[in-house]
């Protein structure tokens, strides 16, 4: 193997999750601190999606790894599951032989179980990765485990890891329950080309190798070409590109080498995932005479504040987040407004605003909602600031310009004024357990 001819005292880009090769991009970051949220507050389940390979499980097992010993962890991979099955499961992880249990017998042997844990003053995290897979009905028993509690707290505590299809499914009508327990939803997205080079010379640092760039840049764009940021493609095209480098006895991996290493994985492109179109979009696809890569604008949002319109954002499919921090598509710098406030997740028919568990809550007409499907023309209050809610899903033509509003980030000051994009992203702060989110 190529190990020796490059330094290395092992193989530094294995698909196996290794914690210590985890590369803690800015998202993966993000994603790490809102999983460790779950520890600190008993409210709410936090859900994170990724696109496949994205690198979910890897920071599973070191958020895991991570953990203090007060902590009790059920990690559940394999989610085709019955609901029988899926109690026995998380029972066999906390260590009962459950398998004869009944399903009555199973709930209350894990109600007993929490209830327990909490006297003794451990906290339970039950993990599920692939979450994707769960059925309705093994997400009803989720769903209810997590409305287990005392008289102070909820005692179980729980993620949940998927593809981005779990939020499709969390998202659907018949789920509108469980949809409200969720406090935090975040999407890991793939690497960006910076974080692609510095991922590489991680990697290839922890397996031994930290005194010259094996990689040059020239290599690193055509990974970044072929592979689109996704760490498992990473993985793979480079392993093949040191294998590549071993057969010709050559110390440098540059842009030839990649280019003979995508040849033998027969690779193409990388095409970024695209969501597939819902039947109204692909209607509306077949019915435009101009094909178009501008994401198509369902609904506008203008924000208010002292009487006055202070910005306006236009809301295409996906999510919009709301919040205090900078890491918010809009942020409202002020102490009525929580750190991640509330999102409105739009799809091509209905736009549904949810309360991310917010401190102050979000108002309409005077009371105090969690959820609500928008309609033209509702106005929504978070402390001192108004939102004014705008479909445009019958409109024929598009209002605003793309390059100018599409995902426009702002900062609005309590004073109401407009201030500059943040540079980068703000993860949760310490006044979080003050402010009750």
């Amino acid at each position: 193997m190529y190990l020796e001819l490059f330094g290395l005292t092992e193989l530094p880009f294995r698909l196996s999750p290794d914690p210590q090769f985890l590369y803690l991009s800015k998202h993966h970051a993000r994603a790490k601190t809102y999983m460790e949220s779950t520890v600190w507050f008993t409210d709410g389940i936090v859900v994170i999606t990724g696109e496949i390979g994205s690198g979910k499980t890897t920071l599973i097992e070191t958020f895991v790894r991570e953990l203090d010993r007060d902590v009790v962890v059920a990690q559940i991979n394999q989610t085709q599951l019955s609901p029988t099955a899926f109690l026995q499961t998380l029972l066999a992880q906390f260590g009962y032989e459950p398998f004869k249990m009944k399903k009555a017998e199973l709930l209350a042997t894990i109600s007993n179980f929490l209830i327990e844990q909490y006297a003794a003053g451990r906290k339970v995290l039950l993990v599920i990765d692939e979450a994707q897979n769960l059925s309705n009905r093994v997400l009803e028993e989720v769903r209810l485990l997590s409305g287990i509690e005392t008289t102070k707290d909820k005692t179980l505590r729980i993620i949940l890891a998927g593809q981005p299809e779990l939020n499709d499914k969390l998202n659907a009508p018949e789920m509108v329950q469980m949809a409200q327990r969720i406090r935090l939803r975040f999407h890991l997205t793939a690497l960006s080309r910076p974080d692609l080079s510095a991922y590489v010379r991680h990697r290839l640092q922890v397996a031994g190798c930290s005194h010259r760039e094996v990689f040059s840049e020239e290599a690193l764009d055509i990974v970044y070409r072929y592979t689109g940021g996704v760490p498992r493609l990473i993985n793979t095209l480079c392993d093949t590109s040191l294998l590549s480098a071993f057969a010709l006895d050559q110390t440098q991996i540059d842009a030839d080498l990649v280019a003979t290493a995508v040849e033998e994985l027969q690779w193409r492109e990388y095409a970024k995932p695209r969501p597939v179109p819902s039947p109204a979009e692909a209607a509306a696809t077949a019915a435009s005479p101009v094909a178009s890569d501008k994401p198509r604008s369902y609904a506008r949002l203008q924000l208010r504040g002292k009487g006055r319109q202070i910005a306006e954002y236009e809301l295409t499919q996906g999510r919009f987040v709301i919040g205090r921090t900078a890491d918010n598509d809009l942020q409202i710098d002020s102490p009525f407004v929580s750190r991640h406030h509330c999102q409105i997740s739009n799809t091509a028919q209905e736009s549904v605003l949810e309360d991310l568990n917010s401190t102050n809550g979000v108002f309409f007409e005077d009371q105090r909602i969690r959820r609500r499907a928008l309609r033209d023309g509702d106005v929504l209050t978070l402390g001192q600031h108004s939102l004014r809610y705008i479909d445009e899903r019958g409109a024929s033509t598009d209002i605003f310009d793309c390059n100018t509003q599409t995902n426009l980030k702002a900062i609005i000051g309590s004073d109401g004024k407009l201030d500059s994009e943040p540079d980068q992203d703000e993860s949760l702060d310490d006044d979080a357990a003050q402010s009750g989110e």
